[in-house]
C-alpha cells in the first residue's frame, strides 16, 4: 500500500481484486496493474496489442494480495478515531457490480483475518465504548445502497423499499427520506 498525506479530509483508495473463477475458466486476461508503492493503477486496452497503459494515482492502492486489516488501518481507522471524538464520518464504496465492494465492506465477519470494514468499524467503536468511563455515546449507522439511481436502506427490515431523494438547490441541502428517519446532509457547493 502507498500512503498519501495523513491530513487529507477525503482519501481515495482503490482495491483491485483477483480474477474470479468464472473469469479464469473463460481465460480472461488481467488488464490492470497495481503499483502499491506509487499508489498507481494502470489499465491496458485488451483490444489493442502493444497499447500504452493509462495510469491513475490515488492516495492508496491495494493489490490482489492485500489484507482486510491493511485497508482498514489506513483508510478507515483514522476516520473512526475522529468519529469517536464526535465528528461525523462516511465510508463510501463505489464500483461496478462484481468488483469486490461487498467483500471489502463486509468480508467474513466471523474470521478476524477476512473481516471487512463494517465489522472492523463496529468492533473498534464498541471496544472503545466498553473501555470508556463516565461518558455517554449515541451511535447511529446508515448503510445505504445507491444502484441504478435507486436508494435503499440496507439496515431496514424491508431493504427492497426505495428511499426518496429530495433536493433544494436554494438551501444547498440534500434530504434522504426514510420512513423511520429523515436525514439532512449538507451538500458541497463547488
Amino acid at each position: 500500500m502507498s500512503i498519501g498525506k495523513k491530513s487529507e479530509a477525503v482519501k481515495v483508495v482503490v482495491r483491485c481484486r483477483p480474477l474470479n473463477k468464472k473469469e479464469e475458466a473463460t481465460n480472461q486476461e488481467r488488464i490492470v496493474e497495481v503499483d502499491v508503492r506509487l499508489g498507481q493503477v494502470s489499465v491496458r486496452n485488451p483490444k489493442s496489442s502493444g497499447s500504452l497503459l493509462k495510469s491513475f494515482t490515488f492516495d492508496a492502492v491495494y493489490d490482489v494480495g492485500s489484507k482486510q486489516n491493511e485497508l482498514y488501518n489506513y483508510a478507515c481507522k483514522p476516520l473512526i478515531d475522529s468519529v469517536l471524538l464526535g465528528f461525523n464520518g462516511t465510508i463510501f464504496a463505489y464500483g461496478q457490480t462484481g468488483t469486490g465492494k461487498t467483500y471489502t465492506m463486509e468480508g467474513v465477519p466471523t474470521d478476524p483475518e477476512r473481516r471487512g470494514v463494517i465489522p472492523n468499524s463496529f468492533q473498534h467503536i464498541f471496544t472503545h465504548i466498553s473501555r470508556s468511563q463516565n461518558q455517554q455515546y449515541l451511535v447511529r449507522v446508515s448503510y445505504i445502497e445507491i444502484y441504478q439511481e435507486e436508494i435503499r436502506d440496507l439496515l431496514c427490515k424491508d431493504n427492497n423499499k426505495k428511499l426518496e431523494l429530495k433536493e433544494n438547490p436554494e438551501i444547498s441541502y440534500v434530504c434522504v427520506i426514510n420512513p423511520s428517519r429523515i436525514e439532512w446532509k449538507e451538500r458541497c457547493n463547488s
